[in-house]
């Protein structure tokens, strides 16, 4: 039997791409949607993109936007925002089709700062880096690990531990589903954009304005 899970992370507020990822794990029939944290962040439609995280049941945990977000909005407690970031957890540990699955935004054991980069601008595996975190990975306990924060697009063996980022849903332009058990992935572009497999702010820059939306 096969088990498929939508895999989304760092929406940031940004409600329409990720009402297209949702529509499209929908579609494909995914069991589970899985969300790595950073709802909150750069964009300010977090309420409607709360609203599509509860609507699709997504098991989702908290990044470090998130937790900005609570440092920030202290004085609004009562808030349904403030309340929905601030029961989320920051990890998610899932036994699904004899996988041992792990999510954390950034990296395990709970860190939502730093975060595994494997790929250089071009988006292109540096040898470096992976092996770096294969050594990182060697004790871990989970033989699946679903991380954000990133930006970047990846699906990657490091020694036995399988990897997963399926990018920002507003940056990347991507989401996943990740079938189990035999741990293989497809990727799914957003908003008839491209996918950039590695993104950050510098692109704003040294490639042209390719995100007006963000006002930098």
């Amino acid at each position: 039997m096969t088990t498929k899970l939508g895999i989304i992370s760092d929406v940031h507020a940004s409600p329409v791409p990720l009402k297209q990822a949702l529509e499209i794990f929908e579609r494909e029939k995914v069991s589970e949607i899985i969300c790595a944290g950073d709802i909150a962040g750069y964009f300010d439609a977090l309420s409607p993109t709360i609203d599509l995280l509860n609507h699709y049941h997504c098991k989702t945990i908290s990044g470090n936007h998130d937790l900005s977000y609570l440092q920030e909005n202290q004085e609004q407690p009562d808030s349904t925002e403030f309340q929905y970031l601030n029961a989320l957890p920051k990890k998610l540990e899932l036994q699904i089709e004899h996988n041992s699955i792990y999510v954390i935004h950034a990296h395990p054991p709970l860190s939502q700062h730093g975060g595994i980069k494997l790929l250089d601008i071009d988006g292109d595996i540096i040898q470096q880096q992976k092996e770096y975190w294969t050594t990182e990975l060697e004790t871990f306990d989970h033989n699946v690990l679903i991380v954000g924060h990133t930006h970047q697009v990846f699906a990657e063996f490091l020694g036995k531990v399988f990897v997963v980022n399926p990018g920002s849903s507003q940056f990347n332009h991507s989401c996943m589903i990740l079938s189990l058990p035999d741990k293989t992935v497809q990727t799914f572009a957003l908003e008839n954009k491209p996918i950039v497999k590695c993104w950050n702010f510098s692109m704003l820059f040294s490639r042209g304005n390719l995100y007006p939306s963000t006002g930098l």
